[in-house]
């Protein structure tokens, strides 16, 4: 089972916390091979977000640190 990404939105910073400790909460619950892919989906996500890059991909990261 693997879920698709969420599309960021401007929610509060309460609201977002709410949903991701919720998101984790599933998804701890799930057996280890479905929520190790689970997990590396929100990890994908989340470094979208912080890089924000968006839905973009097989651009590169030039900037320090990047990958």
């Amino acid at each position: 089972m693997q879920q698709e990404p969420r599309s960021v939105d401007t929610t509060s910073d309460e609201e977002a916390m709410a949903e991701l400790a919720g998101r984790l909460q599933t998804i701890e619950a799930l057996p280890l091979d479905q929520r190790a892919a689970a997990f590396g989906a929100v990890h994908d996500e989340l470094r979208l977000a912080l890089e924000g890059t968006g839905e973009r991909t097989g651009e590169t990261d030039d900037s320090p640190g990047g990958r």
